[in-house]
């Protein structure tokens, strides 16, 4: 009886121990995917973050996100740590554009790959391999947006640009991001071919920064008040900056006919929860959806089928096809790398259809 309780104790002893070996197995299994965010301070960027969130908790991946906080030293740092913890699959909105190439051959020598999004990649990085893809919007596209709106608005009201002159005051985002020079490019080239004549009244970063664009336009319209006829800025939260400085400053005529009570019209860029709500109460005239659940689900999908399947090549992730046609803007100007680029678009948002995003 003895011999035998001793050996139904080995036993239990051996289920215990083969049952907690599977237990840390099946956690080892768990699909990783790290996620390297460059500054969560922006509206957009909390919202991508956000919905990776979202997306890894359906999925049951283990998402470890890292906040840059605008650095690219800290960036590059967080991705040695990941890559050290067993992380070889990545989301990444990089800092900066030319670090991207250093970031891939790190994650290929680990034996990886990433979705590289809002802010491109290099062409070089995308060579890398073919476990690197570009999940984002030409930033181009965004610009000529923006040029659209400002011509439907002044063609309905030519008054208020007589001879097609645009007096303008033009809020940039970090000078030498990508979006600040591919986004400036769209919108004046698409001005000028549109036969307007462009007069940059005032033209200077306010660095992404709602409150740093308000400073700025008080600025201005301490210098150039009565000068301008025209706002833009390179994001929502500079556009709702300059709203606010036009609100305090009086330049208010409190007639919505022309979808604003401001003086003049002021256009942002991403769309988001704060400008549609401004553009509800008739102060943001118009933005342009800069679709952060649609950049990031892409993101997220070419990450996830690389850690499940082993590649991506291919795909279609949240919808959409890898692009097969080259365009002006890098680094799917690239007939390489076209096949690793998946374009989200942009879209314009007016009064005509804001209400579907809110």
């Amino acid at each position: 009886m003895k011999k035998l309780v001793a050996v139904l104790l080995v036993l239990a002893l051996l289920g215990t121990t083969v049952f907690a070996q599977g237990s840390s197995e099946a956690k080892s299994d768990k699909v990783k995917i790290g996620a390297l965010i460059r500054n969560l301070n922006e509206q957009f960027v909390k919202d991508y973050a956000d919905n990776l969130r979202k997306l890894a908790a359906e999925k049951g991946v283990d998402l470890n996100l890292q906040d840059a906080q605008g650095d690219v030293a800290r960036q590059l740092d967080q991705l040695n740590t990941l890559i050290t913890q067993g992380y070889k699959y990545f989301v990444i909105i990089p800092q900066d554009t030319s670090a991207t190439e250093q970031m891939a051959q790190q994650i290929k020598a680990a034996g990886g790959g990433a979705a590289f999004s809002n802010i491109q990649p290099s062409v070089a990085a995308l060579k890398v391999g073919k476990d690197f893809y570009l999940a984002s919007s030409p930033e181009l596209v965004a610009g000529q947006y923006q040029a659209q709106i400002i011509d439907e608005y002044f063609t309905k009201y030519p008054e208020k640009a007589p001879g097609k002159v645009l007096n303008m005051l033009y809020l940039l985002g970090q000078l030498g991001h990508p979006a600040q020079i591919s986004r400036e490019a769209g919108l004046i080239d698409t001005l000028k071919s549109l036969g307007y004549t462009v007069n940059l009244i005032a033209r200077d970063t306010a660095d992404w920064s709602p409150d740093k664009a308000q400073e700025k336009m008080d600025t201005w319209l301490a210098a150039h008040r009565g000068k301008f006829n025209l706002v833009v800025a390179q994001n929502d939260g500079m556009a709702l900056g300059a709203v606010e400085s036009l609100i305090t400053n009086g330049l208010v005529d409190n007639d919505p006919s022309d979808g604003t009570i401001l003086t003049f019209p002021v256009i942002g860029i991403d769309a988001t929860a704060d400008a549609l709500n401004s553009m509800d109460q008739n102060k943001l005239y118009a933005t342009v959806l800069q679709d952060s659940v649609g950049q990031s689900s892409t993101a997220f999908e070419l990450a996830y089928a690389m850690a499940t399947k082993g590649s991506a090549t291919g795909m279609t992730a949240w919808g959409i096809a890898p692009s097969s046609q080259v365009i002006s803007e890098e680094p799917a100007n690239d007939p390489a790398v076209i096949a690793q680029c998946y374009l989200v678009p942009f879209k314009p948002v007016t009064k005509a259809n804001y209400k579907d995003l809110m």
